[in-house]
Parts: C-alpha cells; structure tokens; sequence
C-alpha cells in the first residue's frame, strides 16, 4: 500500500521536530503535524532556555544543528549542589561536579529558546523529505492493513506507516491509541525566569535545596543566569502574581548575593509539577516519546534530555528494523524501542520522585543524612565521577546518535 509518507509525527515541537530531522536524514519521508500556526519570534529574550547533556548536545551536531547555535550554547563547566534554608545561605556539606573530571568536555550546555526553535524550524521546512502541516489538529486515528490512518481538522485523511507522538503530556495520540497514564501531583509548581547579574558566572550551575522545593540556576552567555524555582503551590501563586520588584524581593534570599545585585531579563513563567508517565509508550503502529511518554520532575534538569534520548533510541530501533526489511510499524518491532528506554525512564522517575521528597522537606534527621550524604560523595572521586557521566548523559547503552554517531 502507497502511504502518502513513511512515518506521520504529531507535535512539531522540539522532540518532534528534531525527529523528523533525523529520520529525514536517514532516507524517511515524514509528514510533521503541529496543531499551532508557525510564528515568527522577536528575536528578543524571552526568559525561556534549556540545560542540553553533552549526550544531547552530541545528537543536535550530528544531525546539523549545533553548528548554528554552538557559538551561542553556553557551556556548563561545574555543577555546585547544596542545600539549606532560605536567607541562612547553604550548608558546610556540598556536592562539586567538575567538567574537568571527565574526557569528554563539558557536562552540558544551556541554549536560549530564541535561538533553538527558529534553527529547527528552518531546518525542517528545507528538508525535501519533510512534509510540515501547521496549524493543523488530528482528531481521529486508526489501524489500517500495513499502515496507520489519521484524520486532520479540515477533514483531509494522512496515512503512513507508522505514527508517533510527540505531543505532550495530554497527548492525543495516546489517548485515542488507548494508552492510559499514571502519576501523581507534586503540589508543587515551577517559578521559571532569567535574571542579570553583576558578577561572572564562570559557567557553573546552581542547585541549592531547600524545604520548599529546589532552586536551579542555570549559566547563561554573558551575566546571565535561568532560574527554575520550585515552591508549594499556594505559595507560588502568590509570588507569580506580584510586581517584578516584588519578585525580585522574595527571590534575593534564596538566590543570595554570591553573584551581585540581580534583576529580572525577560518574561516570568510559571507550570505545575507533576509526575506522569504512559502506561505503555507504543501499541501496533503507535509510538510516543518525551511528555507524551513521560514527565518527571524537573530537578536534574532531565526533560528534554529524556525526549531527545527517546529520539535517538526511536531512530536507532527503526533505522535497523528498516535495514533488515522489517515493517517498522508492527508491535514487535516497536517493542525494542519500549523495552530500550522504559527502565531508563522509570529509573528517571524514581529518581527524581525520592530526591524531591527527601530535599523537600525541613526534618532535621533527614537534614543532616542527606548533607552528610552529599559531603560523602563529594569526597569520593570514583562515584563523584560516575555522577558527573551520568548528569552528562554518558551512562547505560548509549544510542549511536548520542554517541555523535550517525546510524
């Protein structure tokens, strides 16, 4: 049967776009469905920006798009986590990460949103072998024989081999493959911002923790810094709803002064924390990836490194199946895809599920074990190191993407 592309994706954002790249370069067609019309940006500094992996970082050069943003990538060097209270500045205990520690370079690197998207979304619209459907939602899905169906607003019917879903937590195409979610709220939500500082921050992050929720602060080019505040929720509604001096104010404490007189640099965001995770991540012709696979909490900073893992494991699986003359829609082979990062995925969200909960918290027994356990760690380079190759994404059975391999 002729499918009017190999592989129909539903979500143009990151993840999703990122995807379509990488299976176009690999010899798919591929038709890229995002619900949202196409807009062109400022330019200007928004506040938005992310914590890419050296592992992430590896994957954006092979398929093209580090070379456009890496002069504007700003280099993790060092990690610094510590925890304490609020204006009482961190405890004597501390945990360093230094890039230094490892062969490989830098840790990670922190990338604007200014910057990322319009490199992507140009990329994708000058692809030959991508088809971009904007502002266009699906409504309905099904399973034909040896493909999968999908029905757009306008009416209009899409048929590929193989659909994946990338679009987000509420995913669609979940929900009508019959995949169900579970998970929890965290009561917690996400104060996101950038702020200007005085001094130079020699690109190392922040995470101080304290009873409330973390607080990461995330090196930016120049003397700047992303800032991801965790508070309980009433609590955050209140602050997301005062004046930027206001903020500023409730902010300086738990910041301190290590980096000068701060102010704000671009919009204020601000999102609940959950943890959800898909009960399955494919069914026959179906599979998903990043929020619509998975949301964890954000305190390692993981997201979209989690996404962009599922990517390259996702290409990888279909890539080989292709190879060997395989339907790359049937379950058995989206299985391995399933199998591959599921523990990854799990161990990811008990991870970050018991951090919250043992630092989010002000009981002095518990204060005292998980200092003591950072100044262990601190002192031990062999496990100190392994942490470091973990935080930057250089663990486990690595895809060849995100080994800098092309498949």
């Amino acid at each position: 049967m002729k499918h009017d592309s190999d592989i129909l994706i539903v979500g143009g954002g990151l993840n999703g776009g990122t995807l379509a790249l990488a299976l176009a370069q690999t010899g798919f067609s591929i038709t890229l469905i995002e619900g949202r019309a196409p807009t062109v940006g400022s330019g200007e500094f928004d506040g938005r920006s992310y914590a890419l992996a050296l592992a992430s970082q590896r994957l954006l050069k092979v398929i093209g798009i580090w070379e456009v943003l890496d002069a504007r990538a700003q280099p993790i060097l060092d990690i610094k986590v510590s925890d304490g209270r609020a204006g009482e500045g961190p405890s004597p205990f501390f945990l360093h990460f230094d890039h230094a520690e490892i062969e490989e370079g830098p840790m990670g690197f922190m990338v604007e949103d200014r910057h990322f998207r319009p490199v992507l979304q140009a990329m994708i619209e000058a692809s030959p072998a991508i088809t971009l459907r904007s502002g266009s939602s699906v409504v309905a899905q099904d399973t034909i024989p040896g493909g999968v169906r999908v029905r757009l607003a306008d009416g209009t019917d899409l048929t590929g081999q193989l659909l994946m879903g990338a679009d987000g937590r509420a995913s669609g195409v979940a929900e009508r493959a019959g995949i169900a979610r579970r998970g929890w709220s965290y009561h917690q939500t996400a104060l996101v911002c950038a702020i200007g500082h005085e001094r130079s921050h020699d690109g190392v992050a922040h995470q101080f923790f304290m009873p409330s929720g973390p607080l990461a602060i995330l090196p930016l080019h120049g003397n700047r810094a992303s800032i991801v505040w965790t508070e309980e929720t009433q609590e955050a509604d209140r602050i997301s709803n005062l004046g930027a001096e206001e903020y500023l104010e409730v902010l300086r404490p738990r910041f301190g002064d290590f980096l000068g007189d701060i102010h704000l640099d671009g919009a204020r965001y601000h999102y609940p924390l959950a943890l959800s995770l898909a009960e399955r991540f494919v069914a026959p012709r179906v599979a998903l990836l990043g929020d619509a696979a998975h949301v964890v909490h954000p305190i390692a900073g993981q997201g979209l490194n989690a996404g962009l893992r599922d990517v390259a494991s996702l290409v990888e699986v279909i890539v080989l199946a292709a190879r060997r003359g395989e339907d790359i829609g049937t379950i058995d082979v989206l299985q391995r895809y399933e199998q591959w990062r599921r523990f990854d995925v799990v161990g990811l969200a008990a991870a970050t599920d018991t951090f919250n909960r043992l630092f989010s918290t002000d009981n002095p027994i518990l204060r005292l074990g998980r200092d003591l356990g950072l100044g262990v760690v601190n002192a031990l380079p062999g496990l100190r190191r392994g942490f470091i190759r973990e935080a930057a994404g250089l663990t486990g059975e690595v895809p060849r993407l995100l080994q800098g391999r092309m498949i």
